[in-house]
């Protein structure tokens, strides 16, 4: 299983309605795609956070993920909420599941 983490910067103008409608925009658009297993999104807590909002997505595999990342979909959520609204990204991918030869889970 891959587990890929987004952190976003925001432009100065993004206000937290519209960081509110990211979110929902992000669910709602991403749930759609047939890779996607799970999703999550937020908006930071504490206001010093340096990166204020996030994606996080469960794939089955690299493969899946890999697919997720040419869907039309991904590609205009990408165009339309993503670049407009966002500076920066640091995106972080894991793999969730051990493999059969790790000592410790």
């Amino acid at each position: 299983m891959v587990h890929h983490v987004v952190l976003f910067k925001l432009k100065p103008e993004v206000t937290p309605a519209r960081v509110e409608e990211m979110m929902m925009h992000t669910r709602m658009q991403l749930l759609k795609i047939q890779e996607v297993l799970s999703i999550k999104c937020g908006k930071r807590i504490n206001p010093e956070t340096e990166w204020p909002f996030f994606v996080a997505i469960d794939f089955e595999s690299m493969d899946k993920f890999e697919i997720f990342c040419d869907d039309p979909i991904y590609v205009k959520y990408v165009e339309d909420v993503v670049k407009p609204n966002t500076s920066e990204a640091l995106t972080l991918d894991f793999e969730t599941d051990p493999g059969k030869d790790v000592q410790f889970s």
